[in-house]
């Protein structure tokens, strides 16, 4: 049996670790490849999903047609951005980033840029970042180039994954759910998120995920879980579990 909400097996249900919700004032789309919808037991976009308030998930591989996505990107309160690197992408430090935020016909005062009536009279970023795994990620791109006109926005600063379990393509490459974690804290530094809000959640919830993981695999090893995936011949070491 599975949870509904986090797709989980009943037994490592995850739901309790994602209330409240976590309410940045930033609309996270995460554009959802139909593998990692259907089969990726681990994947982190559906836990930052029930994380987040006010976020969407949007499953497909070619978006062009998506209704729903071209209304979010039409609407003017919401400011676009693909989390995306590259040398042409911002960060929360660009002026140029900051300036797109500010309403139309809008300057802030500097003493009063980062007051709360600031922070809310400014457009409502929406981050869209693409959900699968790295090779499904390139596919999803290839099938919507039109993503890549979106203004990107990448992190300001390097970080590494934890994501113990699975080996990232690059040692910069995180997570979605790391990547939600990691750009609130970022906007909260630059003063676009505010400081009250709690993003520490969504590594909490990520940890416990990662720790259920490993245990579920040491369990299999020692034959004291029953072999679930055709893949589970390749785990026949204990593996340690973080103690994060």
């Amino acid at each position: 049996m599975r949870c509904y909400k986090c797709f989980r097996p009943k037994e490592f249900c995850l739901c309790s670790f994602a209330t409240p919700q976590i309410d940045a004032g930033v609309k996270f789309i995460f554009l959802m490849h139909p593998k990692e919808a259907k089969r990726q037991r681990t994947g982190t976009g559906r836990l930052a999903h029930i994380c987040l308030a006010n976020s969407e998930i949007l499953q497909g591989l070619e978006f062009s047609q998506n209704t729903r996505l071209f209304d979010l990107l039409g609407d003017e309160k919401f400011l676009p951005v693909l989390m995306y690197p590259g040398n042409d992408a911002w960060n929360v430090n660009d002026e140029n980033f900051i300036k797109l935020l500010l309403p139309k016909n809008s300057e802030e005062n500097e003493n009063e840029k980062n007051s709360v009536s600031a922070i809310s009279a400014r457009k409502i970023l929406m981050p869209i970042i693409i959900d699968a795994t790295w090779f499904c990620s390139r596919k999803i791109i290839e099938h919507n180039e039109f993503l890549l006109r979106l203004p990107k926005l990448s992190f300001a600063k390097n970080y590494s994954s934890i994501f113990t379990f699975k080996h990232e393509p690059r040692p910069e490459c995180v997570s979605t759910i790391e990547t939600c974690y990691y750009l609130i804290k970022e906007l909260q530094a630059a003063k676009i998120v505010a400081q009250n809000v709690d993003a520490e959640p969504l590594m909490t919830i990520f940890k416990k995920l990662i720790s259920d993981q490993l245990r579920a695999e040491n369990e299999r090893v020692q034959g004291l879980r029953p072999s679930t995936h055709g893949y589970d011949w390749k785990y026949n070491k204990i593996r340690e579990i973080p103690n994060f």
